[in-house]
């Protein structure tokens, strides 16, 4: 059985290329593929039953070999122009009459020896190559010619004459290999409708990981289950914006390449400590990173989840063993409080946050001082229990004037994370500069 499938294959592989076309799809070259191995089965046998019904004295064996002559023409047509209609309406014609107009020498339904019985294929080589309602309309045209020849024969008699034992054999030679080849062409059908359903499958598998890449995995269920306006109001929430300091002007000196493996390895390996405390990385923009907690799954936890990330990505970059042979210092803003979050665009989907407490975080980060954490108050009050924060006093916020804000230590001494939490370095080796 697996030899035999290896040599259909094969054989297969080999007539694909006969009419097949650069410009084709791949359901057309399976379907052009396909068409031209059912015409290429059918030729020999086609030779056998003529030269069998010959043998006998029987003229009806010129019939096969009119057959014959009119696919063997089609397909080298077809090799030429890769006109897959054209090959396919010439194949339909030729086994609707060819067979049950044989029905009419011979004798009718008994007489025939099952002949008419290749008729079948016509509608469903409609069904395959052209659809529901083409085989539908082939079908109808089969049983109109079929009954037509088998009462015509029956009534003018067998104008020829062969052996009745021959008409036996043929009726179950009819049977079997009209048979074998009906099931032929509905098995690699199937085989070919199989694997494209598993290419589908992949697909889809691969449009879902690239959505889920793209948004969360809550937003990108709902988009899948019904296209629908995406915008939830979340009370509270955190927000975070770390930047890199100057950048630009290094990433003046530097190649394209550089510049984008550069930002690659450092946000890749931000993605990797979001990751770890179940945050919700919402974009980069240039050289920085927004990362919110509380959004789109609300937890208690959002401003000490993100504190927690905020202290591991400073100590990421200072550390050679993570991106700190980069040489790159951050500036790190975060705020607290309400923000509406939604999905925005048609194209390319962008799940983002807005909001005063959004607004305030992005102010943190850009008023902020190089290597230091700073928060504003809303965050203050939710960390102040578990975590060191050094007052840093007031400080002029483009359009909210003085805000008091604090920078972000480290964890106290004499507070645990829960056992599932561990960070990447304790806080207190975490070094920060001084500044005011």
């Amino acid at each position: 059985m697996r030899l035999l499938r290896s040599l259909i294959e094969a054989a297969f592989a080999r007539l694909a290329r006969v009419g097949a076309s650069p410009d084709d799809d791949v359901d057309t070259r399976q379907r052009k593929a396909l068409l031209v191995f059912i015409s290429v089965l059918i030729l020999p046998i086609s030779v056998i039953w003529g030269s069998l019904y010959l043998a006998f004295g029987s003229p009806v064996g010129y019939v096969p070999f009119v057959y014959f002559a009119i696919l063997l023409g089609a397909i080298a047509i077809f090799a030429r122009t890769g006109d897959l209609a054209f090959l396919l309406r010439v194949n339909l014609v030729d086994i609707l009459l060819a067979p049950t107009l044989s029905m009419i020498p011979l004798g009718g339904f008994l007489g025939a020896g099952g002949v008419g019985v290749w008729g079948i294929l016509a509608p469903l080589g409609a069904l395959v190559f052209a659809g529901t309602r083409s085989g539908i309309r082939w079908y109808v045209a089969l049983v109109a010619v079929f009954v037509a020849s088998g009462i015509a024969g029956g009534l003018v008699g067998p104008l020829t004459s062969v052996p009745t034992w021959f008409t036996g054999v043929m009726l179950g030679m009819n049977i079997t290999v009209g048979g074998t080849l009906v099931f032929t062409l509905l098995a690699v059908f199937a085989r070919q409708r199989e694997d494209a359903l598993r290419e589908l499958r992949i697909e889809q598998v691969k449009a879902e990981n690239l959505l889920l890449n793209i948004l969360p995995r809550p937003i990108a269920e709902k988009l899948k289950d019904e296209a629908q306006t995406i915008a939830d109001q979340f009370s509270a929430a955190s927000i975070l914006f770390a930047d890199v300091v100057d950048f630009t002007p290094r990433a003046e000196h530097l190649r394209p390449d550089e510049v984008v493996g550069m930002l690659d390895q450092l946000f890749g390996y931000f993605d990797t400590l979001a990751e770890k405390y179940r945050l919700e990385k919402i974009k980069t923009i240039g050289d920085c990173y927004m990362v919110a907690a509380g959004v789109p799954s609300p937890r208690a936890d959002h401003a000490r989840a993100v504190a927690l990330l905020a202290l591991d990505m400073v100590h990421a970059v200072q550390d050679s063993d993570a991106v700190g042979d980069l040489g790159l210092e951050l500036r790190i803003g975060i705020n607290s409080g309400p923000v509406v979050a939604g999905v925005i665009g048609r194209k390319r989907f962008l799940y983002d946050l807005w909001g005063d407490a959004v607004n305030i975080a992005s102010r943190m980060e850009s008023h902020g001082t190089p290597g230091r954490i700073q928060v504003a108050q809303a965050t203050y009050e939710l960390l102040k229990e578990e975590f060191e924060l050094e007052p840093r006093g007031t400080v002029e916020v483009k359009g909210k004037g003085n805000m008091e804000t604090w920078y972000l230590l480290g964890l106290r001494t004499n507070v645990q994370l829960p056992a599932d939490t561990e960070l990447v370095s304790p806080a207190p080796a975490v070094s920060f500069p001084n500044a005011s």
